[in-house]
Formats: structure tokens, C-alpha cells, sequence
């Protein structure tokens, strides 16, 4: 057990070093690369408590992380809230928006829940389009810079600092309830709901729950979202938001965090890498996600649970 926890302690230290040390090896596109993929790595692990932990086939990402992100530039250009209160109010409003989302899901499954949540998705996107006076229509709202204890945080290193804070919290909260009964119930609705019923729990619940939760995630990675490109606009929440989170979550493993992690973090740096190669990119992002259905149904996560066993059992990475 002393060997355990030397291990996880030595991990933890690693990496709380190399993530600190990151800016100190990047320039700014570089950095807004590495900005990205913490966004990304909680809009993943939002999805991933729906998909991967509950079982449900549910296309709600794009609309949590619309929500979240609006919710922050609204809130901070309509009504002038500061920071801390606005990038609350996004996981808020984006909690609220997925325990609303999450009702159909009492009444249908699969892939009529998947309808039904892409539709409310572009509904709720005609809505940030004809209602001007809130979100100025078509033409995004901008986001006003922002400011923490009178300092201002405008340099993408020091947005850098501050997400990685969030992102750090975030996953520490989502670890710890993933290993309680909530987490539990929420696995056991995914396995067999009316053996979860039988045991005296209510698998309705827990989806709502999951729902909310998930939006409350997804939500504050768009405001995160929001404050890194400093506008938003609805054509940044479409069809194509939806399906890279879906193939973040399936490249990197469902029911699992690392997998999320995994999954945001290859592919945001991917087609980066490959932005300047015409074609290459729809390709190699084409052939990837074939080939994680095909030969690693498990993801990424899978992959290092198999090579690295002992390890991945010894960090306590699920």
C-alpha cells in the first residue's frame, strides 16, 4: 500500500511540476493550443458522464457548451459581472439547461433520445440567433476582458494559469464523485436499470442527475471557452462542435477520465499539426477514428490499461 501511494504522491508531483513549468516552453499559438485542450478535456469528460458512465446516447454537448459560453458573455457584457460570477453562472445555467435536457430521457432511448437532444441543441442555437437584444444575433457578443484581484488576465499564459485551475478542481470534484454513490448509481443505471430499481434506486434520478452534472461541466468549459476567444457567435456551436466532442470521447474511452484527457488532447493537437498539409487532416482524423471503432473499441484508455496494467491500476486513473 506505502508503494501505492509513493507512487500516485511522485506521479502527482510530476506532473503539477511539468504542467507549471508548460509556458515556460511555449509561444503564444503554442499556448493557445494547450488553452484549448483543457477546454476540451472538460467538454470530453462532461460528454463522457452521459456516454461513457450512464449509457446515454445523448448529442447534448454542443448545447451545454453553447449555453455555458453565452451564459459567460452575456452575463459579463449585458450586466457587468465579474469574472468569478460569471464563469459560476455558466456552469450553473448549463446545469439548469441539462437537467431540462435531460427529462426526455425518462421517456425515450437510443436513438430517439439522440434526436430529440440534437433538436433541442438547434433550437436552442435559432435562439441565439433571433434574439439580438441578448446575444446580437449573428454577429457573436464579445467578451470583455477579464480581471482577477485587479489583475488582468489577457496573455494567453496567464489564461493558461487560470484554466488549468479550473480544469485541475473540476476533475478532482468529478474523480471524487465518480467514486461515490452517485457515481455508483450512475454506472449501475448504465449496466441494468431494473436491477438498480430493485436494489430501491431510482435510475430516473440518477439520469437526471447525470444530465446536470454533465451540463454543469460542459457549461463551465464554455465559459472558459467564451473568455479564450474573447466573443461568441452561434456558428461556433453546431454540428461540428457536436461530433468532435463525440469522437473525443470515442477515441479516448468511454467511462473513463484519463480517456478524456487522452481524447482532447489528440485530437485538438492533431489537426493543429496538420493545418498546413491540405487534406491530410480530414484524412488522418477520418482514419483514426475507423480505427479506434474497429481495433480499440476501449480507446486510448483501453490501450494503456493493457500495456501499462500495473501502473494504470496503482495511479487509481478510473
Amino acid at each position: 500500500m506505502s508503494d501505492i501511494v509513493t507512487a500516485r504522491r511522485l506521479t502527482a508531483v510530476a506532473l503539477a511540476m511539468g504542467l507549471i513549468g508548460l509556458p515556460l516552453l511555449t509561444n503564444d499559438y503554442s499556448q493557445y493550443v494547450v488553452n484549448t485542450i483543457l477546454i476540451y478535456s472538460l467538454v470530453t469528460v462532461g460528454f463522457n458522464i452521459l456516454l461513457g458512465y450512464v449509457g446515454q446516447l445523448a448529442f447534448s454537448n454542443a448545447t451545454f457548451f453553447g449555453a455555458g459560453a453565452y451564459a459567460m458573455a452575456i452575463g459579463m457584457s449585458r450586466y457587468g459581472l465579474p469574472f468569478p460570477a460569471a464563469i459560476l453562472l455558466s456552469a450553473v445555467v448549463g446545469g439548469l439547461v441539462g437537467g431540462l435536457v435531460g427529462l426526455p430521457a425518462l421517456r425515450v432511448r437510443r436513438y430517439a433520445l439522440a434526436i430529440v437532444t440534437l433538436a433541442i441543441g438547434e433550437l436552442l442555437r435559432w435562439g441565439y440567433i433571433h434574439t439580438p437584444w441578448l446575444t446580437a444575433g449573428s454577429s457573436g457578443l464579445e467578451v470583455p476582458d477579464i480581471s482577477i484581484l485587479g489583475f488582468a488576465v489577457v496573455e494567453e499564459k496567464h489564461k493558461y494559469f487560470l484554466f488549468l485551475a479550473l480544469t485541475a478542481v473540476t476533475f478532482w470534484i468529478l474523480r471524487n464523485i465518480m467514486r461515490s454513490r452517485l457515481g455508483r448509481g450512475f454506472v449501475a443505471t448504465r449496466d441494468n436499470e431494473l436491477a438498480t430499481a430493485a436494489l430501491g434506486l431510482s435510475p430516473s434520478h440518477y439520469k437526471v442527475a447525470a444530465f446536470a452534472l454533465s451540463g454543469a461541466v460542459v457549461g463551465l468549459a464554455g465559459g472558459m471557452f467564451a473568455v479564450l476567444l474573447g466573443r461568441v457567435e452561434p456558428a461556433s456551436f453546431d454540428l461540428s462542435q457536436l461530433l468532435l466532442g463525440f469522437s473525443m470521447v470515442v477515441v479516448g474511452g468511454l467511462g473513463s477520465l484519463l480517456g478524456s484527457v487522452l481524447g482532447a488532447v489528440l485530437l485538438t493537437a492533431l489537426p493543429e499539426l496538420l493545418r498546413n498539409i491540405p487534406g491530410l487532416e480530414e484524412i488522418a482524423f477520418s482514419v483514426l477514428l475507423i480505427g479506434c471503432l474497429l481495433f480499440l473499441p476501449q480507446g486510448l484508455a483501453g490501450l494503456v490499461r493493457r500495456l501499462l496494467p500495473s501502473l494504470h491500476e496503482k495511479l487509481f486513473w478510473e
